[in-house]
């Protein structure tokens, strides 16, 4: 399962979760308390028991490294999640055996962790994230080591699964012009596909191409079938350029929704494994006039 943070807290009947299910290679069904849950070899989970196990997992992490034991958390979710959401991130912490002290927006969590509360000049931040699964962009005052959130604004659809997808179906598609095989037709192609085009997305944030070989990816009656694919950066910005584009809307929204412009933001900080991405770094550089 992937893109979990996308079902968490959400009735089955959210048109949300409804055009996830046309996104996602699993079943997405309908839970016993009439929320999204998810569904694999028969055997259902509520969003927030997966949720559960990736906690799990790094309370084992920490665990590990730390050399004691783990029951505490502070949990951080995205700035414009629900109660009915934020209770179901709580649910999942609480499954995986930790007490949960506090549900925190991330864009705080973020310029905590950036050290911008000990900035003793305060100032007006933008906390630009764009995670796996959902983009969000929060601007914050500080002053007095203390964050007032003065608006946020985001897209629970936009996130590094949506510009995998792009290079998947460019892949595919690639690969059916050469030999009139669908691989989205194949389950575990389909799969394979998906995990090649994260690395190769990610190798090209610090190189200008990449090669991607899958080999005895399909068979036909003539034999086995490899992929062989060389992907540049440019042509992958040509490809997820309109994505990166989207989150520019949500930034004027935020802004005009804390009364300010792009020229009075005094920071910009970037959260999320996708603004490691050139493009984004230079898309949000333009926009905001600094660089973040």
């Amino acid at each position: 399962f992937f893109a979990i943070k996308r079902l968490i807290g959400r009735s089955h009947e959210d048109p949300l979760v409804r055009k996830d299910a046309d996104m996602v290679p699993y079943k997405i069904v309908k839970g016993d308390n009439g929320d999204a849950w998810v569904e694999s070899k028969d055997k259902k989970y509520a969003p927030s028991q997966i949720s559960a196990f990736v906690l799990q997992k790094m309370k084992e992490t920490a665990e590990s490294f730390l050399g004691e034991k783990v029951d505490k958390a502070v949990i951080t979710v995205p700035a414009y999640f629900n109660d009915s959401q934020r209770q179901a991130t709580k649910d999942a912490g609480q499954i995986a055996g930790l007490e949960v002290l506090r549900i925190i927006n991330e864009p705080t969590a973020a310029a905590f962790g950036y050290g911008l509360d000990t900035k003793k000049d305060g100032g007006v931040v933008a906390v630009y994230d764009l995670g796996g699964g959902t983009f969000d962009v929060s601007i914050l005052e500080i002053g007095d080591g203390v964050f007032e959130v003065k608006a946020t604004n985001g897209d629970t659809f936009l996130g590094g699964e949506d510009f995998d997808l792009l290079v998947v179906n460019y892949l595919a598609d690639e690969f059916k012009k050469e030999n009139g095989i669908d691989l989205r037709d194949d389950k575990l192609a389909l799969q394979r596909l998906r995990e090649a085009s994260e690395k190769a997305k990610v190798e090209l944030s610090s190189t200008a191409q990449t090669e991607i070989n899958l080999p005895f990816i399909t068979a036909d009656q003539a034999g086995p079938k490899h992929l062989a694919i060389r992907l540049t950066r440019a042509k992958l910005e040509a490809l997820v350029g309109d994505l990166i584009e989207r989150t520019i809307e949500p930034c004027k929204k935020a802004l005009k929704d804390a009364g300010l412009s792009a020229g009075e933001i005094d920071d910009v900080v970037l959260v999320g494994g996708m603004t490691r991405m050139p493009k984004v770094i230079e898309t949000v550089k333009n926009f905001f006039g600094r660089e973040p």
